[in-house]
């Protein structure tokens, strides 16, 4: 693993428990950061905390405007401050065609993944701008370059969050504040074990390597992108498919 520094940056992580989210905090902490996981899940909060080495965790709903504000205060007290926030908190929802899509799980996930991120960014943003510098990645996924049959909710959802962070991107391109999105194909997490054999069998098939993601692979892309060394990319969305995707 090589050494990033993120010595003494306050990184927020959303979605911490999950294993895309336990793994850039595992990253985190061995580049030196102090690391706030957010999850919904308390039980599993505690567990992750404890055995990636991260300085806090809080049950928070990313979907709640008011639960997100409440923490990201308790962070800045706490910790003096926020340097870095991390998008990874997300769901699959329901799997099926657009006619007769759960319309409740639609609302779902788009609350999740995408009303989601823009609720974190929008709390978390003072923060960053009080500090004078910051970075922000966002996990999207190829799913919402390329969208998947049966999987419009999720695909649209991801779509969606590349577009926010093409705006906020530029939004902020005259601050010292980066932001960035990760757009993996299928990563082995919780979300890819939960796919039927057909279902897995349909993305991976899609992959030139032949095999998924590791999410200490995905971690280590979305370490140096919350760097300084990350200085002069922002408002873009980078691959990370074993060749799926190719621009």
């Amino acid at each position: 693993m090589n050494q990033l520094d993120l010595n003494q940056r306050v990184a927020v992580i959303t979605g911490g428990t999950g294993g895309i989210g336990k793994a850039i905090a595992t990253r985190f902490v061995a580049s030196g950061a102090k690391v706030i996981l957010w999850d919904r899940q308390p039980d599993a909060l505690s567990a992750v905390v404890a055995e990636t080495g991260s300085a806090a965790g809080d049950v928070v709903d990313v979907t709640d405007q008011a639960s997100l504000a409440r923490a990201a205060a308790g962070v800045a007290e706490q910790f003096g401050g926020i340097d870095i926030l991390i998008n990874a908190a997300g769901i699959n929802g329901a799997i099926g065609p657009v006619e007769s899509y759960p319309v409740e799980s639609w609302h779902q996930v788009m609350a999740v993944n995408l009303t989601g991120v823009f609720l974190s960014c929008r709390e978390v943003l003072p923060y960053l701008r009080r500090a004078r510098h910051g970075r922000i990645v966002n996990l999207s996924s190829v799913g919402g370059k390329e969208g998947n049959p049966n999987q419009g909710a999720y695909g649209a959802s991801k779509a969606g969050v590349i577009a926010l962070t093409k705006s906020l991107g530029k939004e902020l391109a005259d601050t010292d504040i980066r932001v960035n999105a990760v757009a993996p194909a299928a990563i082995e997490s919780e979300m890819l074990a939960k796919m039927t054999e057909e279902q897995r069998a349909f993305v991976l098939a899609k992959i030139p390597m032949g095999r998924a993601g590791r999410p200490d692979e995905v971690a280590a892309m979305v370490a140096w992108l919350a760097t300084e060394e990350c200085s002069f990319t922002t408002g873009a969305t980078l691959d990370l498919t074993g060749g799926r995707a190719t621009y």
